[in-house]
């Protein structure tokens, strides 16, 4: 039976036009599957649903995900998390968060990247905003701490130091923000050696943001994202605490931040 399959052009290139048909065409892709973004069971043949190819050093997995959830795409992670999600689909191991591609925390666990939206007013315009903060202290690859790099990585990365909330921080090229049917789904990266875009942050569920929000980003096209280390911004009820706090952290020198292109609606 034919299934409501969304294959992305990059997918498409990476599997070939003859798998890509023998999936839309349901002779390889399962009718029911569990979203490999929220968890939760789909079936391909009553709802629209996207082709996620993780793809590795040397392994590629194909998963499934809720078109509502994420759009089809191809997906960088380490070799060792394909690995994992091959023994788990054998049943020789617990299957790994693949969508969720976390950062390494102190000592060795995984840090989330929690994330905020909210407008910040700067310059007597409103500008769509949102805010990263680790839930633990953030080591550079290869190493175990004690130290936190998160802020240094992303310096590296193009983000820029804040000082004064009061100004916009610059363009970065190659980052985006991905908004899709009005809910946030991931901030990407650019891809290795210069290919497909990959999540640095992706949601493990799409999040929604207010009506407010999305119409700035979609009258500007950009979004601010700023980033401070663990313990610095906190959960914020209202954005004017929001913005107290990130006024507190740039006046520390504990905030980086970029304005990134809106990819979506």
């Amino acid at each position: 039976m034919p299934r409501m399959l969304d294959v992305s052009d990059d997918v498409r290139a990476e599997i070939g036009d003859e798998e890509a048909e023998l999936l839309l065409r349901g002779e390889t892709a399962p009718g029911s599957y569990d979203c490999t973004s929220c968890r939760t069971p789909g079936d391909s043949e009553r709802e629209r649903t996207s082709t996620v190819l993780f793809v590795g050093d040397e392994t590629a997995v194909l998963a499934f995900a809720h078109a509502t959830c994420i759009p089809s795409q191809v997906v960088a992670v380490s070799e060792e998390q394909l690995q994992g999600a091959v023994r788990s689909i054998t049943g020789d191991g617990p299957s790994p968060d693949l969508a969720q591609a976390v950062p390494q925390a102190v000592p060795g666990g995984q840090a989330v990247l929690g994330i905020t939206s909210g407008l910040l007013l700067i310059g007597g315009e409103l500008y769509p905003a949102l805010v990263v903060e680790p839930t633990a202290p953030i080591a550079r690859p290869g190493t175990t701490g004690p130290g936190d790099d998160f802020l240094p990585l992303l310096i590296e990365q193009g983000f820029v130091p804040v000082t004064d909330m009061a100004s916009l921080p610059s363009a970065l090229s190659g980052w985006s923000v991905l908004l899709a049917m009005g809910k946030l789904h991931a901030v990407l990266q650019p891809g290795p050696n210069g290919g497909s875009p990959v999540a640095w942050w992706q949601a493990h569920q799409a999040l929604p943001v207010t009506e407010g929000w999305r119409a700035a980003a979609n009258r500007s096209q950009k979004v601010l994202v700023y980033a401070a280390p663990v313990g610095s911004i906190g959960q914020q009820p209202r954005e004017d605490l929001l913005r107290d706090a990130l006024d507190k952290a740039a006046a520390s020198g504990l905030l980086v931040a970029a304005e990134l292109p809106l990819a979506g609606t």
